[in-house]
């Protein structure tokens, strides 16, 4: 029987919700110590814990099939793979930053200028793309100390808060790109790989509805239905179920969770009672 090979980052925040992904989508991994390996109890795959900026290679050779990372590692990789789907965490930005004492005039402020990064290629396509000339400096790590020890002028780095570059006395005056979590595969994947990689995006996305939606239970009187579902479709239709008390239902549906806070006041006009929301585990559309 085939297994998937699925890569993750061997340690971080992104490898912890990499390894949550796989939880929530009902998949068992073994995951102490210092394991660098590990094989799914009760479904096809086989993890391997890497370094994030070493998945695109490795996926890119066929040693792993998928890899879940960063899009920062894969456009700056540039590795010949394909972008599977985003993944709804580990969001983050590619900034430019400079001494907070300087004043920031615009894109071409960066002509001639020093810039310190782990992403020389990003950085080197983005202002190529400007028509603006710069000196990379490509620093492994500490991208934030370049400008204050006189190494560079500038830099570009991931940026979540903006609380380290504060930290640091910089300003961040450019967003290059924006990236998340993103799932990538091998260009060839063979007929069964494919098929298992297709139940796991469906595990997942089954699990990434739930977590939109909730389940909306309430009471409203039968005259006051046809007004009360206008407001609350659901995926298709509610489900109205009489109640023991004559002349009431209880209607049952889904809502979007950003949705509920905006109709919450409509339903209560329309005569509806004792409204209850459940989050949903799982939900197949």
């Amino acid at each position: 029987m085939s297994t998937l090979k699925i890569a993750i980052q061997k340690n971080g925040r992104l490898s912890e919700k990499s390894l949550e992904l796989l939880k929530n989508c009902g998949i068992k991994v073994p995951n102490g110590g210092r394991i660098l390996k590990a094989t799914a109890s009760n479904f096809p795959i086989e993890v391997l814990f890497l370094r994030d900026d070493d998945i695109p290679q490795y996926v890119e050779q066929g040693i792993a099939d998928v890899g879940i990372l960063g899009q920062n590692e894969v456009w700056e990789k540039a590795k010949d793979v394909v972008e599977v789907r985003t993944l709804g965490f580990a969001a983050c930005r590619l900034s430019l930053a400079i001494p907070r004492e300087q004043k920031y005039t615009g894109i071409n402020y960066f002509e001639g200028k020093r810039i310190a990064t782990s992403y020389p290629n990003i950085l080197s396509r983005f202002f190529a793309a400007q028509k603006i000339n710069v000196i990379i400096e490509e620093i492994g790590g500490s991208v934030e100390i370049a400008p204050g020890i006189g190494l560079s002028d500038g830099i570009m780095d991931i940026v979540s808060t903006g609380s380290t570059l504060l930290m640091n006395g910089l300003t961040e005056v450019e967003t290059v790109a924006k990236s998340e979590a993103v799932l990538i595969a091998n260009r060839n994947l063979s007929s069964a790989k494919s098929e298992i990689l297709e139940q796991l995006l469906f595990r997942n996305d089954a699990v990434l509805q739930a977590r939109e939606n909730k389940y909306i239970l309430l009471n409203a009187p039968n005259d006051r239905l046809d007004t009360i579902t206008e407001i609350l479709p659901g995926m298709k239709s509610p489900t109205v179920l009489p109640l023991a008390k004559e002349g009431w239902s209880s209607l049952h549906s889904v809502i979007q969770e950003d949705d509920f806070w905006n109709i919450i006041g409509r339903l209560k006009n329309a005569g509806a009672e004792g409204i209850l929301v459940v989050p949903i585990e799982k939900m197949i559309l």
